[in-house]
């Protein structure tokens, strides 16, 4: 387990930021943190990746590559509670595979 690094977890932040956010992205970053937050529930398909800018995209390689060898889950990481996540999910109609809503 490594200790994410300061500039990973800025990248972390700046991500979950968007995925709250109200731009065209905003979803593809939801769907890309609720994929790292848990992945058989919300699988990420890595061609959605496309429709980010270089910036964000370059975010959430740094939030991939922390959390290849997790010292902590993602929600930890960021302070937030995983309900959080769950209302993104929501908010986004993001669809979870285990109940199929």
């Amino acid at each position: 387990m490594a200790t994410p690094t300061p500039q990973q977890l800025e990248a972390l932040d700046r991500l979950w930021q968007v995925a709250n956010g109200h731009s065209g992205q905003c979803r593809t970053v939801a769907a890309f943190l609720l994929g790292l937050y848990n992945g058989q529930r919300f699988p990420f398909d890595l061609t959605n990746f496309r429709c980010l800018d270089a910036e964000i995209f370059k975010d959430c390689l740094q939030v991939l590559v922390m959390d290849s060898r997790p010292r902590a889950e993602v929600h930890v990481l960021l302070g937030v509670p995983g309900s959080d996540f769950e209302q993104l999910a929501t908010g986004w109609n993001i669809r979870d595979r285990e109940t199929g809503q």
